[in-house]
């Protein structure tokens, strides 16, 4: 509890209002939320998220997680997931850092700490329970944010044993199947990244199959298995989660918006977009700006 109240501490007072704040110590995000959110689509990049206090659901396909200070959950390849904090308040606001998996770091550790890697990929999102050394070291890693001329020195450390306890961990093995290039997952892996890079276009499943070095029918089977979704389904995520934002952010209409993330027909678009957000790409967005303007105000 001592640590848990320090992680918290921690990351209160280097992200001090809402928001997701990049830190001094690369690949570290510090995220804090006062109140429940509406889903949203987001993609998970290879990344550790601890919970310091509240709760957050993440759906990827029929599968939802719910993570909180007693998990932490991992995204072994970048994933389309839906993402929602579900407890937070102004007294006890949501609080969370992320940290990215890097390849070449696992790498090092795992030819110092061997162990056998997946044999097949599983869903790429797992949920394990937090430890008590885990809480100490990612404690450390954020009280290090205090001492900004510490950091160079004592950040590697920690990072390294938080690595080390993600390794030898409950998803070791997805872990570890990231550092070996001809890793069922890491075939999948350059998939989804050709997939997040071309999203707006119109390809092949064989296309894809072929830059995974698999056979059409193999290719499928191991994408649904770890991102729970289809590659059609998939790309259809991307797409509206890159529309929902010209039409938010940009201030753009849903046909320009479904016109420029690879829609020809208007109603193809509304019908996938409502089908995914449960609205019209209109009503949703003026829903989100409206909730935008109603937390600057």
């Amino acid at each position: 509890m001592a640590h848990l109240e320090s992680f918290r501490d921690a990351i209160a007072r280097h992200a001090p209002e809402d928001g997701t704040f990049a830190c001094a110590i690369p690949g570290l995000k510090l995220i804090r939320c006062a109140a429940p959110t509406m889903p949203m689509p987001v993609v998970y990049e290879p990344t550790a998220c601890f919970v310091a206090q509240g709760r957050k659901r993440a759906t990827l396909g029929a599968s939802v997680f719910h993570y909180d200070p007693s998990s932490y959950l991992v995204a072994s390849v970048g994933l389309a997931v839906m993402g929602t904090v579900i407890e937070a308040s102004q007294a006890q606001p949501y609080m969370s850092v992320q940290l990215d998996l890097d390849p070449a770091q696992l790498g090092e550790l795992a030819l110092s700490y061997p162990r056998p890697a997946a044999s097949a990929p599983t869903t790429g999102l797992t949920l394990n329970q937090m430890t008590p050394g885990l809480l100490d070291a990612a404690t450390r890693l954020v009280a290090l944010l205090d001492t900004p001329d510490d950091i160079a020195a004592l950040a590697p450390l920690a990072l390294r044993e938080i690595l080390y306890r993600l390794l030898t961990g409950p998803s070791g093995g997805a872990i570890c199947a990231m550092t070996q290039s001809d890793s069922r997952q890491s075939q999948i892996a350059r998939a989804i990244l050709r997939l997040r890079a071309h999203f707006k276009d119109g390809w092949r499943i064989d296309d894809l199959a072929g830059v995974a070095g698999m056979s059409r029918s193999a290719f499928h089977q191991h994408f649904k298995a770890m991102t729970a979704m289809s590659p059609l389904e998939f790309r259809t995520q991307l797409r509206m989660q890159e529309a929902r934002r010209l039409m938010v952010s940009d201030g753009l209409d849903a046909a320009n918006a479904g016109y420029l993330v690879g829609y020809d027909s208007p109603s193809q678009f509304s019908r996938d977009y409502a089908r995914l957000f449960g609205v019209p790409p209109a009503r949703d967005a003026g829903r989100l700006r409206s909730a935008s303007q109603a937390s600057v105000a």
